[in-house]
């Protein structure tokens, strides 16, 4: 009786999966079919007063996957991985640039550097923790340039962190590994600091 009951309940729960009633297939307007909630009784809406048009050439950052041109320091294109900062560092820039990391870095890369953020927490490829030696010993361009166009899983900031911002971001990240390589670390404070290790990207190089 009970296997019967159970194949009963498996046919009633499939016969609800509906994928079209289930958000599968929504209302929408097709282009040009008429919408009766307009006066003019047109789906397609005139741009809203005071839109203005912006050729793709000159919006910040670049096409997904484009190959970024090597350039110097400060511009959008990437730079020699060995670049030192070139921008005075002080209290204010390094605030700036604690400031961009907690809005576009924290989620994955976690707010300690750990690679622990809650994107990664929740399924995301994790990144590696900054407080691996490979990470302390790479140039400053490095990772600018991460920023800039992108690496392995993550993809160009480009176009949401300007160029000075990315240098703030570089100088805070260095901040943050100057608290790992403090001498009296206690083992479960060294231990989060490193969180997710040194994790490896899934594909080597820079990816704009």
């Amino acid at each position: 009786m009970r296997p019967l009951l159970a194949i009963f309940g498996a046919v009633l729960l499939i016969a609800g999966c509906d994928a079209k009633s289930d958000m599968g297939e929504q209302a929408k307007y097709k282009p040009y079919a008429p919408n009766p909630d307009f006066n003019d009784g047109a789906s397609a809406r005139p741009l809203v007063a005071g839109v203005v048009p912006r050729d793709p050439a000159t919006v910040p950052g670049g096409p997904y996957l484009a190959v970024a041109a090597i350039s110097a320091a400060g511009t959008k294109g990437t730079i020699e991985d060995a670049t030192v900062n070139p921008r005075p560092i002080d209290a204010a820039m390094i605030s700036r640039g604690q400031e961009k990391f907690e809005i576009y870095c924290s989620a994955c890369h976690g707010r300690l550097g750990n690679g622990l953020g809650m994107i990664a927490q929740r399924g995301l490829m994790h990144p590696p923790s900054f407080h691996v030696d490979r990470l302390k010993n790479v140039g400053d361009g490095h990772l600018y340039n991460v920023m800039t166009a992108g690496y392995g899983a993550m993809y160009s900031y480009a176009d949401k962190i300007a160029p000075q911002d990315r240098w703030a971001v570089v100088a805070y990240v260095r901040a943050l590994q100057a608290i790992s390589s403090a001498s009296k670390l206690s083992p479960d404070v060294a231990a989060v600091l490193q969180g997710a290790g040194d994790a490896k990207a899934k594909t080597a190089g820079y990816r704009q």
